[in-house]
């Protein structure tokens, strides 16, 4: 039988509750139970699909095509498991619900509310996935802060699922103690008037994970627990790590999951760690070193400059320095200087591999499109992504197939060789402005052919990865492409090309893919293009050094 874990948020947003939820899981998995996770976004939009990624962080995109909140890739990185679009429940898809059960009269004539109706869609919810995962442990993130408006009837059918599932519900509260640099004290009240929130709603927290700069002493956790009636010992130190793979570490030397055990009345169960911890000692205690450079463009969000659209990029880089027990040294770099200044593309000789991440629209890409250039023509390692696949073929288009012009008709309809080009099944649902979950999506097979540099790395000929996409590369052109030395060697199962790379001999490592192989690394299982990448850098710096 199911058992529910909620995670809420306190005093801030941004705290990681979704890394805590994510190392939760791993912690239960290593003591050999079955877990899955929700994220709950309180939105009103449908899904993710449509936010700009400065907004809200990376899209994430499940293997049924699902496009979610980038804390579902911590789930599944963390706890290696595939999760599906119904992993998500947003306001919009709950009110979504409800409001076409109204219409088709499924109420009966009564009177719809916030309270039974809604929550009691909220709970179907949670219980349909929690059954068809038949799981030990179901994880549900409730996001935003406690004290929101927008997430008050997520938390009110927590709190009824409580009611109706007596021993089987625990709440874990994640909140912030700050450290003001004036005072250098850690203090306690934001916890306290955070822990208040949530009790009037009816919810009491069975434990409080503490968020700060550091270690959580005695003497806090003692005012903690008197103050917001939980056990000293069932508050739990979650202070700022290098890594947050860490986390599952640090929370099973405090016993976390034997205490999460202990409150579910079940026995205590060795935790098998070891792998994870060395996975975390070969990126934390590495001498070795390697420089990746991303080129992006969804880097500034005001006056401050956030990597999170690239999360899972950045992510499967790490999974593959450790792999090579080396650590990344991680640059991101806005395409939108080289545009200003095309000279400043020099300064990528420094490093040992590029990538160039996808994205959507125009801004940015004449530099990315340097900077692929500068890539190719100087032999630095290079992994392009999506748009970054698509923009290496418009790059070698103009630049080596002699191609004047020649462009993505995302950027210039009227492009004389629109070397990328619009999905047939795209142009109709771009002329209805149908933009939500419409692009190609999800898992889909990728035909590799022997004898390629994508043959050497997945080691064989038929791979699942993940698209998010509307554009493909055009194929009036392969055949000029192909004739000047690009190598498309991997297409799907309808011929669309999906990889495409340049021989060894031309380059040491130069490759694109149409799909996201960041969605698919895992600590301990690193996607093979990554994998490459860094093979690729690390011989670079090692003949530099020479």
């Amino acid at each position: 039988m199911t058992r529910y874990i909620f995670i809420t948020g306190g005093v801030i947003s941004g705290l990681g509750k979704g890394i805590v939820t994510a190392s939760i899981g791993r912690i239960l998995q290593a003591k050999g139970f079955k877990v899955t996770a929700i994220k709950i976004d309180p939105y009103l939009n449908y899904d993710a699909g449509t936010l700009r990624p400065t907004e809200h962080g990376e899209v994430w995109v499940t293997e049924d095509g699902g496009e979610i909140d980038q804390d579902l890739g911590h789930y599944e990185r963390f706890m290696d498991i595939t999760l599906t679009k119904d992993h998500n429940i947003t306001s919009g898809k709950i009110y979504f619900n409800v409001i076409s059960k109204e219409r088709r009269g499924e109420y009966l004539g009564q009177t719809v509310q916030p309270i039974p109706h809604v929550t009691d869609e909220i709970k179907g919810w949670i219980k349909r996935v929690a059954d068809k995962s038949k799981v030990d442990f179901l994880l549900v993130e409730i996001g935003g802060v406690v004290g929101d408006y927008e997430n008050i009837l997520f938390l009110e059918a927590a709190r009824q699922l409580n009611i109706e599932n007596p021993g089987r519900v625990l709440f874990v509260h994640v909140a912030y103690l700050p450290v003001p640099r004036t005072i250098g004290e850690m203090k306690t009240k934001p916890v306290q008037h955070s822990v208040k929130r949530l009790r009037e709603i009816g919810i009491q927290p069975d434990f409080i994970i503490a968020r700060s700069e550091y270690e959580l002493d005695d003497v806090r956790r003692k005012k903690i627990a008197l103050y917001c009636n939980v056990k000293e010992e069932y508050i739990i130190s979650d202070p700022d790590l290098e890594l947050v793979y860490e986390l599952p570490i640090i929370f099973d030397k405090e016993g976390l999951g034997d205490k999460i055990l202990e409150k579910f009345g079940l026995s205590s169960r060795p935790t098998h760690l070891k792998r994870w911890r060395s996975f975390v000692d070969a990126l934390k205690n590495s001498r070795g070193i390697i420089s990746i450079a991303i080129v992006g463009k969804y880097f500034a969000t005001g006056k401050y400059s956030l990597p999170d659209a690239y999360v899972s990029v950045i992510e499967a880089i790490r999974h593959a320095c450790a792999h090579f027990k080396v650590k990344p040294d991680l640059h991101y770099i806005n395409a939108e200087m080289f545009e200003k200044d095309p000279r400043l593309v020099s300064s990528l000789s420094m490093f040992d591999g590029i990538i160039v991440p996808g994205g959507f629209g125009s801004k940015g890409v004449e530099g990315k499109i340097l900077a692929i250039k500068y890539a190719r023509e100087n032999k630095i390692p290079f992994l392009g992504l999506c748009y970054g696949f698509q923009l290496s073929v418009v790059e070698y288009a103009r630049n080596v197939c002699g191609l004047e012009g020649a462009n993505t008709t995302e950027i210039d309809l009227d492009t004389p060789h629109p070397v990328v080009d619009l999905l047939p099944e795209q142009k109709k649902i771009i002329e209805e402005s149908r933009f939500g979950g419409s692009m190609r999506l999800g898992g889909h097979k990728v035909l590799i052919k022997e004898g390629t540099l994508a043959y050497e790395l997945y080691e064989k000929t038929v791979i699942v990865e993940r698209f998010r996409h509307r554009y493909e590369i055009n194929p009036e052109y392969v055949p000029v492409l192909e004739e000047k030395g690009f190598i498309f060697s991997g297409e799907s199962e309808d011929g669309i090309k999906q990889l495409g790379e340049l021989p060894r001999e031309a380059h040491p490592y130069f490759i694109g893919s149409q799909f996201h192989p960041e969605f698919t690394s895992r600590p301990l299982k690193p996607n093979p293009l990554f994998r490459g990448l860094v093979e690729a850098g690390l011989k670079r710096r090692r003949m530099k050094r020479r």
